[in-house]
């Protein structure tokens, strides 16, 4: 029997019986083993999150890489073509460059794409704002629309520098595109804002239509 319940047996004995002496309790002690440190977690966040301050201006390297992939989204979305006398074919989607950006005009709906180029020393590089747009936006030289577009979605993503010298583009979301993502991101937008505002496709630009 343990030693512990020789010990209890002889405290509860009533007084005048006799007992034997009592047996020391003793209890070994025992070291556990140290569990090991816990090993930090490494999550690479850095696409997923906003981008920090930088603590330098950039480069004129790095000022050309995102010139570059503007560029490259651009050309993309609405692409430079030589300015012509002959009348064009209508189109689903007028395409016309800007000089910030570009402008995708439907009947019903607009995309504008506009870059704006960090002019400041706190090291950004820039936002690119992204509008979807209800109605015909006005353009420079066009007659003034009797009703103003209404700005239905708007989407600010700046340049995340990669590995490769190339750069993506960050939302204030999170989300992550490369140029050629960015480019279809737009699209979609423009046509889901078109199938709300006309599901039967069946609306007509009222705008007449430039050489440019």
């Amino acid at each position: 029997m343990p030693s512990f319940y020789w010990a209890l047996g002889d405290c509860l004995r009533a007084p005048g019986m006799t007992t034997s002496p009592a047996r020391k309790l003793t209890v070994s002690k025992r070291t556990l083993p140290r569990p090991p440190d816990p090993t930090p977690m490494t999550m690479d966040h850095s696409l997923n999150s906003p981008p920090s301050p930088r603590s330098t201006p950039p480069t004129a390297k790095e000022k050309n890489a995102v010139q570059r992939a503007v560029n490259g989204l651009l050309d993309m979305l609405a692409p430079e073509r030589a300015t012509t006398r002959a009348s064009r074919m209508p189109v689903p989607v007028e395409r016309h460059r800007t000089p910030t950006g570009c402008v995708l005009q439907a009947a019903t709906a607009a995309l504008s794409v506009s870059w704006f180029p960090d002019t400041t020393t706190d090291g950004s590089l820039g936002e690119l704002q992204i509008a979807v747009w209800r109605g015909v936006l006005s353009r420079r030289g066009s007659a003034p629309q009797p009703e103003a577009a209404v700005v239905m979605r708007e989407l600010v993503v700046r340049p995340v520098a990669q590995p490769t010298d190339e750069f993506v583009w960050r939302g204030t979301d999170g989300a992550t595109y490369d140029v050629t993502t960015l480019a279809a991101h737009c699209t979609t937008l423009l046509e889901s804002q078109m199938l709300a505002d006309d599901p039967t496709g069946t609306a007509q630009s009222t705008t007449a239509r430039r050489r440019d």
